[in-house]
């Protein structure tokens, strides 16, 4: 039995028709860029988020570029980033002559650790980038207290392109900072078939902004405001988008339930395995499901010879990759990244994964730790 990671095939085959409805409209359309589907979605997902403003652009990438540089932070300054992330987190800093500081993380919740964000607050500080990892919420009010003691103008942005309807305290990720970035990366748990992603505000000013910035700094066809980019959300993956919005909340219970079963079975017959943690005032929408192991490295390569798909989300934490080599981070800098770098392992998780599947995964590994 070969267990995939992700199975994009079988959501296709749940919701085929309407799909081939969706993509068939706008080739008949024939508007690719920029057309009705893509207003419609904005306006869609902005509803959906409980949010005033949504800007397609292409890519989670370019929402955290293009956001940040929309805030219009003097040059140099810094903007702290939690080092256990995609490096797309600190790409938008650094995209945009900012630099990234990097944080150690929390144990409980793999989010941002309070203790050393205070410490890496200075005067150069203009924004703190708190990411929804695996699609887990961190610690909104927390950190926003300690922007409140600092009596500085510090940005709150969120990363929530692995948080697609995920709650802080009953409301939707997205809403908390002054922008929010999410991707639309085919495997994510609102995904597209192709690259795509998406800016999400409740200031109109920045909206506006980003709005110019994402089409060439235009308002009106070569009528250039400003210098921007190239980077907008195609027509066919906002169809798409569109249809897949509406089972967002079903996939997302699914997948709450699988963790669940993932958890009771783990904990029942592999106790030193370390699971995710359910946070009552947090709600994870688990896009991976992420457990800490001994032998990782030889567990991995145990499941894969046993066609159980695993991943390492991340192996190497960002202040020691070597393209930010520049900045002087070394080994013992993070500790705690640095040690849960090592232990990490992601599961299957999907929301099409059966019952019968999750105890199949967990056999295998009990076997492996006999």
């Amino acid at each position: 039995m070969l267990l995939p990671f992700v199975d994009l095939k079988s959501q296709y085959q749940s919701i085929k028709k309407e799909i081939n409805s969706a993509i068939k409209k706008v080739i008949l359309s024939s508007q690719f860029i920029q057309g009705e589907e893509v207003k419609k979605f904005e306006e869609e997902f902005a509803n959906y988020l409980g949010a005033e403003y949504c800007i397609g652009v292409n890519s989670g990438t370019d929402a955290l570029i293009l956001g940040i540089r929309a805030l219009e932070i003097e040059k140099g300054s810094e903007i702290i980033v939690p080092a256990n992330t995609f490096i797309a987190t600190a790409l938008g800093v650094s995209e945009n002559s900012l630099k990234p500081v990097f944080v150690d993380i929390d144990e409980q919740d793999y989010g941002i650790n309070l203790a050393d964000l205070r410490r890496k607050i200075n005067s150069k500080t203009k924004a703190i980038i708190l990411v929804h990892l695996y699609g887990q919420p961190d610690k909104i009010d927390e950190v926003k207290q300690i922007i409140k003691k600092t009596g500085k103008k510090i940005y709150l942005i969120e990363d929530a392109c692995q948080a697609h309807g995920a709650k802080y305290k009953g409301k939707r990720v997205g809403n908390f900072g002054i922008f929010s970035a999410f991707s639309f990366y085919p495997g994510k748990n609102l995904g597209a078939y192709g690259d795509g992603g998406a800016i999400v505000t409740n200031d109109k000013k920045l909206a506006e902004k980003i709005k110019l910035l994402r089409e060439y700094g235009q308002k009106k066809k070569y009528y250039h405001e400003t210098l921007g980019i190239n980077s907008r959300l195609d027509s066919i993956q906002a169809a798409i988008l569109r249809v897949k919005l509406k089972y967002l909340d079903k996939w997302n219970k699914k997948r709450q339930e699988h963790a669940f079963l993932y958890n009771k079975l783990i904990q029942e017959n592999i106790p030193e395995i370390i699971t995710p943690k359910f946070f009552s005032d947090r709600e994870s929408v688990f896009h991976l499901y992420v457990v800490r192991v001994k032998k990782r490295d030889q567990l991995l390569d145990y499941l894969i010879k046993n066609n159980i798909q695993a991943l390492i989300h991340y192996p190497i934490p960002l202040h020691l990759q070597n393209a930010y080599k520049f900045l002087g981070y070394k080994k013992g800098d993070l500790p705690i990244v640095e040690k849960v770098s090592k232990e990490i392992i992601s599961l299957p998780m999907f929301a099409e994964l059966k019952d019968f599947q999750i105890k199949y995964i967990v056999n295998k590994i009990h076997k492996f730790y006999e």
